[in-house]
């Protein structure tokens, strides 16, 4: 696991990658087929306010919350595609991974925006995430960022794939009872590539919410 130079511990609570170690297992073949895995999976309908993806996140209209301190920051440097579908997709692909970091700030999974924004494989993923950070006895501080971001509809424009890589070098555990920031040397380990599939809430608002989530570990693709 990441931050092997440290106790087993403290590597896990020092992961500087906190989202979705546990949920793809690597499975980065999801994403070598035509066809895009979570495709026409229902969904639940929850309230909604989505962010523009590189805008700062606050305090929703509707109560749909994904707020972060101010030393955890969560930087999506992509562009947005021209298809409205994937446009809206992305943004609520990088509104899933706030919900995450806001859960775990908040230190429980039962936040708004978890169910907000994922559904199915992605809501128990977020779930397991938060919880075992607030088990462990730790959060997050430093800045994650997303980038080389892509997408792809499904025939049916009810599923889209958010692809995009992720550099945390600069974001590392902390321990909520000490505030001691956890740190090791640079590697290949603190970077991932990602693979979102998000479905489209049949609700006509625009949501989409993440049903499946897949994880490239090491990726030397994004360094």
């Amino acid at each position: 696991m990441k931050r092997r130079t440290l106790p087993v511990a403290v590597a896990l609570a020092a992961t500087a990658s906190l989202l979705l170690t546990a949920c793809g297992s690597g499975e980065e073949k999801a994403g070598n087929n035509d066809k895009i895995a979570g495709a026409g999976q229902g969904t639940e309908k929850p309230s909604k306010s989505a962010e523009p993806s590189g805008a700062p996140a606050e305090d929703k209209p509707d109560g749909v919350d994904v707020s972060l301190p101010k030393d955890m920051n969560i930087v999506f440097d992509w562009d947005k595609p021209k298809d409205m579908n994937e446009a809206a997709a992305m943004e609520d692909a990088a509104n899933y991974v706030r919900a995450i970091y806001h859960g775990v700030d908040k230190r429980t999974s039962k936040v708004a925006a978890v169910t907000a924004y994922s559904t199915g494989g992605g809501l128990s993923c977020a779930q397991t995430q938060i919880d075992d950070r607030v088990d462990g006895g730790w959060t997050a501080t430093g800045t994650r960022r997303h980038y080389q971001a892509t997408t792809r509809s499904a025939a049916n424009g009810t599923s889209v794939e958010v692809a995009f890589c992720v550099d945390s070098s600069k974001f590392y555990g902390k321990e909520i009872k000490t505030g001691k920031v956890l740190k090791s040397e640079p590697s290949i380990a603190d970077y991932d590539h990602f693979k979102i599939i998000l479905v489209k809430v049949p609700t006509g608002d625009g949501l989409w919410q993440a049903s499946k989530v897949f994880v490239g570990t090491k990726a030397e693709q994004c360094r």
